[in-house]
């Protein structure tokens, strides 16, 4: 008898370790698996102090977090998006003691954020492009199961049934995910773009000079789109001048704390032969220079990442980017149109500008050879790569601009300082784009300067006769500039205006 229970007892000892096996497998297996989709080592997962406190969140948020979920119950999900990006953008990185920032790597992860949701009636819908309040609507043209909604610009997968969601203003398709920049574009293929179950990363090129305004604005227009800004600064003025390196002053001492997390400083330690006799030398080489340095450092990257290079009065505006962040079916290389300004936004120019700015990466490498002086070039069809490029993709390359000469998808504000500044800008401008106004004494001066701010006159003389501009006018000025009116008063409304004209001495 005594035996008979001894043997029970054993059997009950061995299911139990049995269970407790099966058990660990399961847990150490979902953690690895889970922390494989958020790109975190699974041995400094376990080595974690918190990490029996982060199993017990995880499995806590199992439940709720994967089923599918109507708009109702969104609003709990949304708001917790936005306080981790809030979180995220909080992190400060550590200056390095050695003075090697400009050495880092910058790792690439995915974009976790959930700008699609998936409703319980099966449709797709872009979160921010999509009226979650009108659920009865949705209803409503859920019954109508495509029929009377078949034109070519509003239906994705043609031939295939479609579940729509109600958009708001502003935003089409049947995800509501196509800004109106795009969808009145000459995108040829807008109406076969379908959205992606992962984003891609993109990374954000530009050199600085003193546009630091400027780069608050694209920062701050940009935060939560660009997964990395490339930015390259030289201790030389593109005229050969040395010059002290303000923006990395800045980085140091905390100005942009709140986006440092995302910039990868390049410094420019030298001037390229040739650079001071010919100006546009010295123009290409900084490009080229941001392109190859930053591009090199990244670690991480896919081929079809969007590669976007700037000017730093060039500021793209979110959602065009967004765009190609969060669909396939789009062609390349890609141009923007910018609503264009001189001195501030008040001097609005006829026209926009409409630069290629924006490829993927595989064609960055394959067609521009990894150069972004080339991409802003017209002339890719006739590059060594591009034929074999294109066939590579399947597909007829063709080049398109976000937004239209009357739908701006940006801005593009010239000599956008304060007077000071724009003396800055005379002394430092490259050898090259002639007449160099500031090999001029009198262009120089800062009363002139006021003058030419004043009647938005230009340094021949002329003075153009620009349109009347409000600043309640849609895309007047980046949102970030118009919601700090007061610091920006001088990029916003004519600072001289109302004073009277005095003549120059």
């Amino acid at each position: 008898m005594g035996r008979s229970h001894l043997s029970v007892r054993i059997r009950i000892r061995r299911h139990k370790v049995f269970l407790l096996c099966l058990l660990g497998i399961f847990v150490i297996s979902f953690l690895h698996y889970y922390k494989a989709l958020h790109n975190i080592s699974l041995l400094q997962e376990l080595s974690s102090p918190s990490t029996h406190l982060k199993t017990l969140k995880l499995f806590s948020g199992i439940f709720w977090s994967f089923p599918a979920t109507d708009f109702n119950s969104q609003n709990d999900i949304y708001k917790h998006s936005h306080l981790k990006a809030k979180l995220d953008s909080n992190v400060i990185l550590t200056d390095p003691p050695d003075g090697t920032l400009h050495k880092h790597p910058f790792v690439l992860h995915d974009d976790s954020t959930p700008f699609f949701i998936q409703t319980k009636s099966g449709a797709v819908c872009y979160r921010e492009g999509t009226d979650m309040d009108n659920s009865a609507s949705h209803r409503r043209l859920l019954q109508h199961n495509n029929k009377k909604n078949t034109s070519k610009d509003n239906i994705i997968n043609a031939g295939k049934k479609v579940v729509r969601c109600p958009c708001q203003q502003g935003w089409h398709g049947p995800h509501c995910g196509i800004p109106t920049i795009v969808y009145h574009s000459n995108l040829p293929s807008k109406s076969k773009v379908t959205p992606r179950k992962v984003p891609r990363r993109v990374i954000n090129a530009i050199n600085i000079n003193h546009e630091f305004d400027l780069l608050h604005a694209r920062f701050h227009e940009l935060a939560d789109v660009v997964d990395v800004f490339l930015v390259c600064e030289s201790n030389f003025t593109a005229y050969g001048e040395t010059r002290p390196l303000y923006f990395l002053q800045m980085i140091l001492n905390g100005t942009f704390d709140y986006i440092k997390h995302k910039i990868l400083y390049i410094f420019l330690d030298h001037f390229p032969d040739g650079g001071r006799a010919d100006g546009w030398i010295m123009d290409d080489y900084l490009r080229t220079y941001l392109t190859k340095n930053g591009m090199s450092r990244i670690q991480g990257l896919k081929l079809d990442d969007v590669f976007l290079i700037n000017d730093a009065d060039e500021i793209p505006v979110r959602d065009g980017i967004l765009f190609l962040k969060l669909y396939d079916g789009w062609t390349e290389p890609v141009g923007i149109h910018m609503r264009k300004s001189l001195y501030g936004f008040y001097w609005k120019q006829f026209g926009t500008l409409n630069i290629l700015s924006a490829c993927t990466a595989a064609m960055l490498f394959k067609v521009y050879k990894n150069d972004g002086i080339l991409l802003r070039r017209r002339s890719y069809y006739s590059m060594s790569g591009f034929r074999e490029y294109e066939n590579s993709t399947g597909r007829i390359l063709l080049p398109w601009a976000i937004g239209s000469p009357v739908h701006y998808a940006g801005w593009h504000c010239s000599w956008c300082f304060k007077p000071e500044g724009i003396y800055y800008k005379l002394i430092s401008a490259q050898n090259g784009d002639f007449p160099r106004w500031g090999d001029y004494g009198e262009k120089k001066n800062l009363n002139y300067i006021k003058e030419l701010v004043r009647t938005g006159g230009w340094f021949d003389g002329s003075v153009p006769n620009y349109p009347p501009t409000d600043t309640e006018e849609h895309m007047y000025a980046p949102k970030y500039l118009l919601d700090n009116y007061n610091k920006y008063s001088y990029l916003l409304e004519n600072p001289y205006a109302k004073e009277k004209h005095t003549k120059l001495t």
